[in-house]
């Protein structure tokens, strides 16, 4: 048996790379990226589940309130008006299939991402991206009553009245 260490290769710089290390690296790296990559997915797997992240994918306003602090707009919308007439999605999803599919991913994002961090403002408070959508979703379905207003007695081109700077409790009253 010979005491000798096992002959190196050279690699591209001139560096001498001990044959050995090179099996260690190549037996072991696929190893660790297997274990890193299975542990990413199981853990994004668990959290996904752990937030009943397939109830997202229905239009069921109950699924709003699986964060707790959207039980109090929850409950705000069961006793509105709205309630009987208009899901959450129909005020707070474009109604186009990607527009619908786009706000969704967009906001589970930054929702997963605000409740995860801890970074938000209480009590919950619209963003203007989501504010848009909620005003053309009034315009949308009230289109007969705002296009009246919008087009007014006024002979001047004027900015549309926001629906939600005097409505803004008609979803959700206080």
């Amino acid at each position: 048996m010979s005491t000798e260490p096992e002959k190196s290769n050279d690699d591209s710089d001139g560096i001498e790379v001990p044959i050995s290390s090179n099996r260690y690296v190549a037996f072991f790296l696929p190893i660790f990226t297997s274990v890193m990559i299975g542990a990413t997915l199981g853990a994004g797997a668990f959290t996904f589940d752990y937030a009943k992240g397939t109830s997202y994918l229905s239009s069921a306003s109950e699924t709003c309130a699986n964060c707790h602090i959207m039980h109090d707009h929850y409950d705000a919308w069961n006793k509105s008006t709205h309630h009987k007439v208009a899901k959450c999605n129909d005020c707070h999803a474009p109604h186009d299939f990607v527009g619908k599919w786009f706000c969704k991913g967009r906001n589970g994002f930054f929702h997963s991402l605000a409740f995860t961090t801890g970074d938000f403002h209480e009590p919950i408070m619209i963003n203007d991206y989501n504010r848009g959508v909620v005003e053309a979703n009034c315009r949308y379905c009230h289109s007969d009553f705002t296009h009246s207003i919008d087009t007014g007695v006024s002979s001047e081109p004027t900015e549309p009245l926001a629906c939600i700077r005097c409505h803004s409790d008609v979803g959700h009253p206080k």
